[in-house]
């Protein structure tokens, strides 16, 4: 992610995503907003602390990375992509597996809650953070689980995400390729693809934003038989 917005605009754009202008919903609703990124260093039980990135993104897909401080030469980097939506006082994430995570909003910062939504009460002597900070980073290259169907058009490859349905650009992947070409029966075929890669976001897109572009990084298979459920 190239830019982010920040300060006025992060303002604006916050107030338009829980802002009292908005129609409440008792249930989850999807919502475009602006691409925004959180930071923060969550409580761990068993190492030093997990700090935490989310990128909620306009088409309704976020990402989150999670680095578990266990040693400073042997932390631990995983990622997770899904969906997000809102509900009158939550902002749901629902990763490709179907598990939920739920945050709520507190002026500008998303606090974490437990895994039913509800707040999570620390003991009244420990001081403990559940809070992300809107920040401005860069889109993380961890790599993460994914899965969709995969179209080879000309000197094009284009992915449809099974966990959010949008289509989206591939970079070359001569590992992607080849299994690609060994498998299709047809031109242009959509073919099933589960891999491990990640998105970077490339300058351009739609008034400038930056288009969001996938790197497929490695387990790469591919299955002619199988569709996005």
């Amino acid at each position: 992610m190239k830019k982010i917005i920040i300060a006025l605009g992060l303002s604006l754009s916050l107030f338009s995503l829980f802002g009292c202008h908005n129609k409440i919903f008792a249930h989850e609703q999807p919502f475009e907003a602006m691409q925004q990124s959180y930071r923060g260093i969550l409580p761990c039980a068993d190492c030093d602390g997990i700090e935490t990135s989310l990128f909620l993104q306009q088409d309704g897909s976020y990402v989150l990375r999670e680095v578990y401080r266990v040693k400073a030469e042997d932390n631990q980097a995983f990622a997770q992509y899904g969906t997000w939506a809102r509900t009158a006082d939550k902002l749901v994430l629902t990763q490709a597996n179907g598990e939920k995570r739920y945050f709520h909003p507190t002026g500008k910062n998303f606090e974490m809650l437990d895994i039913n939504g509800d707040p999570i009460h620390s003991p009244a002597h420990t001081k403990v953070n559940y809070l992300l900070k809107p920040t401005e980073q860069r889109m993380p290259h961890t790599p993460m689980p994914l899965s969709g169907m995969v179209r080879y058009q000309a000197d094009n490859v284009v992915f449809t995400d099974c966990t959010t349905g949008k289509v989206i650009p591939m970079a070359t992947s001569k590992l992607l390729e080849k299994a690609y070409m060994d498998i299709r029966h047809s031109t242009d075929q959509l073919v099933f693809v589960s891999m491990d890669g990640h998105f970077q976001v490339e300058p351009g897109g739609v008034e400038g934003k930056g288009q969001k572009l996938l790197i497929a990084d490695s387990h790469i298979s591919v299955d002619a038989s199988k569709h996005c459920k």
